[in-house]
C-alpha cells in the first residue's frame, strides 16, 4: 500500500520541483543514491522498472526508505501496462509514470488513489489522460519537443500539471527554462547521476547536485 496518497505526491512535487529518476540492479547502491537525494532536499524519487528482478530490489528500496527517509515518497517509472502497475502499488509505489498512456494503467492506479504521470507527445494525449484523471502528465522526450512545446500547451490549457523527462540538466540555464515554460516539475536521470560518481560512490556529489538543482527551480519560481 502506498504510503502516500495522490494528493500528498502532489504537493511533494510540486513544492520541490524535481523527480530523480534513477536505476541500478545493485539495491545498496540503490539506497545510496536515494538516501544521497533525500539529503540534498529531495521528497519524491522515481525508481525504473528496467531491469530484470527490478520489482526486487523496488521492494528493497522502499523498505528503506520508509525507515531512513520517512518523507521520501517512492516511485516506479517505465510502466506500460496494468499488470506491472499493479504489481508495484502492492509492493509500496506512491506514485506511477510511463513513458506512454495507457488508460488500463489510470484505471488501476485511480482505483487505489495512486498517481499517475503518463508520457504524453501531443496536446491531444495530454487532455485524453487528463480525461482519465491524470493530474501529472509527463512531457516526454522533453529534448524533442523542448520549452516552447509546454508553454505552447499551456497557453490554452493552464490547468495542465507537466513533468518533463528527457533533455533536463541540472544547471540553471536550463532548468530556469523549463520553469519558466510552464512545468509542474522536472524529472532528471542521468545528468543528475554521472556513472564515474556512482563508481566511485561519491554519494555527497549527488547530494550537493540536488541542492543545487533544487535552489535553481526554487530561483526560477520565484522569478
Amino acid at each position: 500500500m502506498a504510503k502516500f496518497d495522490k494528493l500528498a505526491v502532489m504537493a511533494k512535487i510540486g513544492n520541490t520541483g524535481m523527480v530523480p529518476v534513477f536505476y541500478h540492479k545493485d539495491a545498496e547502491i540503490a539506497k545510496k543514491v536515494i538516501k544521497a537525494c533525500y539529503d540534498g532536499g529531495v521528497r519524491a524519487f522515481e525508481f525504473t522498472n528496467r531491469g530484470d528482478f527490478a520489482h526486487e530490489v523496488f521492494a528493497e528500496v522502499v523498505k528503506y526508505a520508509a525507515k531512513e527517509c520517512p518523507e521520501m515518497a517512492m516511485g516506479i517509472g517505465s510502466i506500460v501496462d496494468p499488470a506491472t502497475a499493479a504489481l508495484y502499488i502492492q509492493m509500496g509505489a506512491c506514485f506511477v509514470v510511463g513513458p506512454l498512456f495507457n488508460p488500463e494503467v489510470a484505471r488501476i492506479c485511480n482505483r487505489r488513489l495512486v498517481a499517475y504521470a503518463p508520457g504524453c507527445g501531443s496536446v491531444s494525449e495530454v487532455g485524453i489522460a487528463q480525461e482519465m484523471g491524470c493530474d501529472l502528465c509527463k512531457v516526454f522526450p522533453g529534448d524533442v519537443l523542448g520549452p516552447k512545446f509546454v508553454k505552447g500547451l499551456t497557453a490554452p490549457m493552464p490547468w495542465s500539471k507537466l513533468m518533463v523527462t528527457g533533455g533536463v540538466e541540472p544547471t540553471q540555464e536550463n532548468l530556469a527554462a523549463w520553469v519558466k515554460a510552464g512545468v509542474y516539475c522536472v524529472g532528471m536521470g542521468s545528468k543528475l547521476f554521472p556513472k564515474d560518481k556512482i563508481a566511485t560512490e561519491d554519494w555527497n556529489f549527488i547530494t550537493e547536485k540536488c541542492k543545487e538543482a533544487l535552489s535553481y527551480i526554487a530561483e526560477a519560481k520565484a522569478k
